[in-house]
């Protein structure tokens, strides 16, 4: 193999940081001089002629490594990295002793070729946008408090969850799961419903670029004490890791202190449009998990058109009836009568619009809608639609008065005429109708007998809007 060193010895080591079992002759507090300190660099001409892979050696007992090789940082007394661009770098190397941190002068190589072939996972494309250029990510909370994709902009997962093979989905099996018996959960609220997680505003934009290097900035415009941050980042597309130097993803100011580290990121789902990274919180902020980031890409929010939702119609809205039907319901049939009241008890009156109706109860309108004195006014009283003697007919009792008329129905509209008659009435009340034409606007076919029928007494064409009493069978 052919290897370019830059050595002061050369003992390999296996471990990641305090790796070595052979006695230290270092007395306990001693701090080393930088003679005491040896280290390797080596480039491997071997793996790539161009010297894209170093080999980097802690060879000094019982210190821990302190790696800055220029596009990322490592602990790890033996670690390899490999540079997918031509350039120069710098690899500074320190090693923390029980005496404290000895610096060691830093170690310049060349890398002569592109080896792009360390970048060209389909992640690191969807990260960035590939080779030579660069992707805008944005936390999915707006200033308007709108989500576009997820639902919200951060959710909660155990610390054994990790990559979402689903693209995020969590469905109770073994997707995400990396541990048997481990610590595998998720918890994802809606932010409409949890506002507590996160305040709307603008938190400002993470950018990862592969022009010329891995580099990566954060503009933190809800964290003003982090303001504009610029570094680089690598990506491990095996063990689904990113790691960002000098830069922290996007995240409430709420979570800046329980969060040890947050360049060390667990990917837990990335797609050309989505992202979820997640990093570790602390123990002590209500325990440790992963708080888990939803981004969008720049591109999918500035197309996001929010989707134009129509709701469908309440139950039993503009009902259809076969011939003599609503008659029957009306009436209980040919030689019957079936006497019908207000729902004072229920809901009785509503603002039907677009086929929705919104009142759920007498609370929801009282008392400006439905009050005292609509109760007192229907208290007792009753109408009555029926066929005696062949004849239809409409009869109203109300304050101990009763009336009797005559009704028609147009089955094409569903309009029931009353002659000269009206519904139960309550004059101190404008909404108070007098009309003698009325319209059957939701009706809910054989379970009439249990959820009564709505009449409309007025409609407003501009709003599409039905002023409707609620009556039942009593």
């Amino acid at each position: 193999m052919k290897l370019f060193r830059y050595t002061l010895s050369v003992l390999l080591l296996t471990g990641l940081l305090f790796t070595s079992c052979q006695n230290n002759d270092y007395e306990l507090g001693e701090k080393l001089s930088k003679s005491d300190i040896h280290f390797e660099v080596i480039q491997d001409f071997d793996a790539d002629a161009g010297g894209n892979t170093v080999i980097l050696i802690n060879n000094t007992p019982e210190t821990v490594s302190i790696w800055d090789y220029g596009t990322g940082r490592s602990n790890r007394a033996i670690d390899t990295v490999r540079y997918a661009f031509k350039g120069e770098y710098t690899i500074k190397f320190s090693a923390s002793t029980a005496g404290g941190v000895v610096e060691m002068d830093p170690v310049n190589i060349t890398v002569k070729d592109d080896n792009l072939n360390y970048v060209s996972d389909p992640l690191w494309n969807a990260l960035s946008g590939g080779v030579g250029k660069s992707k805008t990510w944005y936390l999915d909370l707006d200033a308007d408090g709108v989500s576009k994709y997820f639902d919200g902009p951060q959710y909660f997962y155990g610390t054994d969850n990790g990559w979402l093979a689903e693209g995020g989905s969590w469905d109770g099996g073994d997707t995400g799961c990396y541990a048997e018996d481990g610590d595998c959960w998720n918890w994802n609220p809606d932010w409409a419903g949890n506002q507590w997680l996160a305040p709307a505003g603008d938190y400002g934009s993470i950018t990862f670029s592969l022009d010329g290097g891995p580099f990566v900035t954060a503009e933190h415009l809800m964290i003003p004490s982090r303001g504009t941050e610029s570094g680089t980042y690598f990506l491990d597309q095996n063990a689904k890791t990113l790691n960002l130097i000098d830069v922290a993803i996007l995240h409430q100011e709420s979570n800046e202190s329980c969060v040890d580290n947050w360049g060390s990121i667990r990917i837990f789902s990335l797609t050309e449009e989505t992202m979820q990274l997640g990093v570790l919180r602390k123990a002590s902020c209500d325990g440790a998990a992963y708080l888990v980031y939803n981004f969008i890409s720049k591109e999918y929010s500035d197309n996001w058109q929010p989707e134009e939702t129509i709701p469908e119609p309440d139950e039993g809205f503009d009902p259809s009836f076969a011939p003599g039907e609503l008659l029957g319901m009306l009436t209980g049939g040919a030689g019957s009568g079936r006497t019908w009241t207000v729902d004072a008890d229920g809901n009785p009156i509503d603002w039907i619009a677009g086929g929705n109706g919104w009142t759920e109860s007498w609370e929801s309108s009282y008392d400006w809608g439905w009050n005292d004195s609509w109760n007192a006014a229907v208290h007792g009283a009753w109408i009555r639609f029926d066929q005696f003697g062949g004849t239809l007919n409409y009869t109203r009792y109300q304050n101990n008065v009763q009336t009797t008329g005559t009704f028609s129905i147009n089955e094409e509209t569903n309009e029931v005429t009353l002659e000269g008659e009206t519904l139960l009435q309550n004059p101190d009340s404008e909404l108070n109708s007098t009309a003698s034409v009325i319209t059957v606007v939701k009706a809910y076919g054989d379970e009439f007998t249990e959820k009564g029928i709505w009449f409309g007494t007025s409609y407003d064409e501009s709003k599409d809007e039905w002023f409707a009493f609620h009556y039942v069978i009593p």
